[in-house]
């Protein structure tokens, strides 16, 4: 009876510990523009940060890591992405080291706060990947919701908990 009791106990700390392990290694931090940083691109690269964005491969939860002296960085709408437009940021920073977790799939607009720099194309559009295994469709709104793999984890833990603690103590 205990045997079977610590068995079960073995099994729940091995699935805790590769679970764990598994969401440790589910998101990558990305520096934007490499070893450049955010700064002023070459007036003959005004796509640079486009094109750094468009070879790398996002996923939500991943973080982005802003390196910048003397500037600043917004999150902003997709109208303001277009008009360079730094009167309503939904995220300002200019701390020199700004990191932005990709919280969901979908689009994210991101401008320098300095002025002109914008315009000279510090500017970037980052596309976080949809990920079909961990999204709930909702037929009403077509928009799609993500499931966290965390909580579907948590609930299978509980279960497993529940399933081991109810036969040892019926084993008891």
């Amino acid at each position: 009876m205990a045997s079977s009791c610590s068995t079960s106990l073995s099994m729940l700390l091995f699935y805790i510990f590769s679970t764990l392990l598994c969401f440790s290694m589910a998101s990558n931090e990305f520096q934007v523009g490499g070893s450049k940083g955010w700064v002023v691109p070459p007036s003959n690269n005004t796509n640079f940060y486009n094109d750094w964005a468009s070879y790398n491969r996002f996923h939500a939860g991943d973080t982005i890591l802003f390196n910048y002296k003397k500037d600043s960085v917004m999150e902003v709408g997709e109208l303001d992405y277009t008009n360079c437009n730094a009167t309503h940021p939904i995220l300002f920073s200019n701390n020199g080291n700004t990191v932005f977790k990709l919280n969901h799939s979908g689009t994210f607009y991101f401008i320098s706060g300095a002025s002109e720099h914008c315009e000279k194309g510090q500017k970037m559009i980052v596309r976080v990947m949809f990920d079909e295994s961990l999204v709930q469709h909702t037929k009403s709104s077509g928009y799609h919701v993500p499931v966290s793999p965390i909580g579907v984890s948590l609930m299978l833990l509980i279960q497993f908990v529940l399933t081991c603690f109810s036969s040892c103590s019926l084993s008891i």
